[in-house]
């Protein structure tokens, strides 16, 4: 039993001072529970509402793809500079230590490669993502595609068992080969994603990008697609984050640059400092030139 006659009474009441009660800083997730909100904010820096992640999930479609062959020697000196990872539970306890401490996007739908048609994907057992303590559960849903309910449905059944266990879902559009990647299918992709429960959505730039990312009730990252040449690749991410998106999701554009450490550090510049691409390109090449 307790103590009870060594117990100091309590007088701190502070009445004349209010409790405080706070809003979450990301947008559609105020009402989110404790759990979801914590691994949120180890994906988003609460000071500038942004995220720099670190894709390298590519070989699920493409197999060792240039930049990827040896990701010991590419991707692990990179994450460092990242806040969030994105890879497969392959490469994850394969080739990422367990040291890093840096949250991880798991890549939880598969399915087909480069080789045959594509979105025809499955989703892994939740048990798995707890396992390898994932942040966020990132699933792919094909819009306009002959896969859409099929992706559709991946992504309702990833959001209610993740939402089970506290770990939000990101959904990964996708259009059908038909569709151009415009401001109006883009939009209604990321749209599509939200309502149907993803805390997060990844899509891609186009001309009109604002219109996506205020169209979309939860967080947009920047899915960075093909190589560009690094300044172009800079000017994308600036002129995103200027648009309303809360960060990059990048790849190709980071590990197939002339000097991948640089790059990362040019594109955290852009995304949480605001710098303009003109800035970060110098930077970049000051780094370059340093290394």
């Amino acid at each position: 039993m307790p103590d009870m006659d060594g117990n100091k009474e309590a007088k701190q009441y502070h009445a004349d001072i209010a409790q405080k009660t706070e809003g979450f800083f990301l947008k559609g997730s105020n009402s989110l529970e404790w759990g979801m909100k914590n691994r949120l904010a180890r994906i988003f820096n609460p000071v500038s509402g942004h995220t720099v992640m670190l894709a390298f999930d590519h070989g699920y479609i493409m197999g060792p793809t240039s930049g990827l062959e040896r990701m010991d020697l590419t991707i692990v000196p990179l994450i460092e500079y990242a806040d969030c990872i994105m890879c497969t539970r392959g490469a994850l306890r394969t080739l990422v230590p367990p040291t890093v401490g840096k949250p991880v996007s798991l890549r939880y739908s598969a399915g087909s490669t480069v080789l045959t048609e594509l979105n025809d994907e499955c989703v892994m057992d939740i048990e798995e993502a707890i396992r390898i303590n994932a942040s966020l559960l990132a699933v792919m849903v094909a819009v306009g595609d002959r896969y859409e309910a099929t992706t559709i449905r991946n992504l309702t059944r990833t959001v209610d068992l993740g939402s089970r266990y506290g770990i939000p879902t990101l959904g990964v559009t996708a259009v059908g080969k038909d569709m151009a990647r415009d401001a109006r299918y883009l939009s209604m992709a990321s749209r599509v994603c939200a309502e149907n429960g993803a805390h997060v959505v990844k899509t891609y730039f186009c001309d009109d990008f604002e219109q996506v990312a205020t169209t979309c009730p939860v967080p947009i990252v920047l899915a960075g697609g093909k190589k560009l040449p690094e300044l172009d690749a800079l000017a994308m991410a600036y002129q995103a984050i200027d648009q309303g998106a809360s960060g990059v999701d990048m790849g190709r554009n980071i590990f197939q640059a002339g000097d991948p450490v640089a790059m990362i550090q040019a594109v955290r510049a852009v995304v949480h400092d605001l710098e303009t691409p003109e800035k970060a390109f110098d930077l970049y090449n000051t780094l370059k030139d340093a290394s």
